[in-house]
């Protein structure tokens, strides 16, 4: 390791994430001169083919419908930028925050949350799909680039944060070896191997990518949802925190453009959730008073959060755009559409799996009814929109004759 790497953890707050007291890999490898572990484990994400589907999956908008809409790639790097700010601020590890950040949504399949619920139903009778232990099975099983081992073997603190980043998963310690049967399928498959202590709290650099992810989304499908005409900015005015921006700008920039004053209030609004993150976690950790990373871990509560007003203004704007954006009747009928393309897909690879890629049917082999599905769910889940369309196009349309 580097002379510069040790003086970068000399900067640190003691409860921070130092890479020189990471609990390793589950495949142990031999650290370099010139980036941490956490850094690695940062580049290893970007460089995965998963990070690279993420341009073509949606976030709200389905990613013919407009080229400056959000997908799931430029979502991430949104979220990434909040990240690496706050736990810069905060004197915590940027590279953990960021690497968080960037994986966060690798297990979501096309389509978005819609694509999320119908790949759930579908593996009702087979433990179910969830998002986040897709990313978690994505990247310690699923992405084959190494010739040592499966996916792609990250930091005990990476897995842990993208585990648990909305906090414990069990009420108590558990034997990893015999995990709960109500533990998504994908963290449950992978906790005999490795334990990632599901009973405590991840990280503060964990929290903060999830309180990143919420400034993210919450302004900026605000952005996308202004920008497509699916509501003005008066009628965001119910919401306190917002009102009180929107006058602000509209007072600030009188006979400004529609396109700048929408700017001007979303970086207003990032900028106030960021800094009251900020104060609300410094008065947390300063009541804590945490001395290592540990004592964030078994804190009991979450150390990084919003202030009451902020939190109380955070629900008011998720139920805001869920009822004027996330069930506007134009993203209802692409959600329509979505629902039929992947309960077609499904039903059609479980029934006929030779029709799977080869390297996906020879999966299949002499597998049971339950091997077969979680085959097809993380086929179909790598899918980007426009691949899951052109598939459902090719088995479906007879008149296609492409293969």
């Amino acid at each position: 390791m580097s002379d510069s790497l040790p003086h970068y953890e000399e900067t640190l707050a003691p409860y921070a994430c130092k890479p020189s007291e990471s609990r390793g890999r589950l495949v142990p490898e031999p650290e370099t001169k010139s980036r941490s572990c956490y850094q690695r484990d940062r580049d290893r994400v970007i460089h995965s083919s998963s990070f690279r589907r993420l341009k073509h999956k949606t976030q709200v908008f389905v990613y013919h419908e407009g080229d400056h809409f959000r997908t799931r790639l430029t979502h991430s790097l949104e979220v990434s930028q909040i990240a690496r700010s706050v736990c810069r601020s905060m004197h915590l590890n940027e590279d953990l925050g960021e690497v968080l950040a960037l994986a966060h949504d690798l297990g979501h399949p096309p389509f978005g949350h819609i694509g999320e619920s119908v790949l759930d139903e579908c593996m009702s009778g087979y433990q179910g799909f969830d998002h986040n232990a897709q990313a978690l099975r994505l990247l310690t099983r699923l992405e084959s680039r190494y010739a040592s081992f499966d996916g792609l073997n990250l930091t005990w603190e990476t897995l842990e944060g993208l585990a648990k980043h909305n906090g414990p998963l069990v009420d108590k310690a558990i034997d990893h070896k015999k995990p709960p049967s109500d533990l998504p399928f994908g963290i449950r498959d992978y906790l005999p191997e490795h334990d990632l202590k599901l009973h405590t709290y991840a990280s503060a650099e964990a929290q903060i990518a999830a309180l990143a992810d919420d400034i993210a989304y919450s302004s900026h499908d605000l952005d996308d949802g202004l920008r497509a005409g699916l509501f003005e900015l008066d009628e965001l005015k119910q919401i306190s925190v917002v009102a009180q921006l929107i006058d602000e700008v509209q007072l600030t920039y009188p006979g400004e453009s529609k396109d700048i004053l929408i700017h001007e209030l979303v970086r207003r609004l990032i900028n106030r959730m960021v800094a009251d993150v900020m104060v609300e976690s410094g008065r947390r950790i300063t009541e804590l008073d945490p001395k290592s990373v540990d004592d964030i871990r078994n804190a009991g509560t979450p150390v990084i959060a919003f202030g009451r007003n902020i939190a109380g203004a955070v629900v008011e704007l998720k139920e805001f755009l869920a009822e004027r954006m996330y069930r506007h009747y134009l993203v209802n009928r692409m959600g329509s559409k979505a629902k039929r393309v992947l309960n077609d897909l499904f039903s059609l690879y479980v029934s006929e799996p030779e029709c799977l890629p080869t390297d996906w049917s020879n999966k299949v082999g002499d597998a049971d009814a339950a091997e077969t599905a979680r085959i097809v769910a993380d086929f179909i889940a790598g899918m980007t929109d426009r691949f899951a369309f052109r598939e459902h196009a090719k088995l479906f349309d007879l008149s296609d004759v492409s293969l």
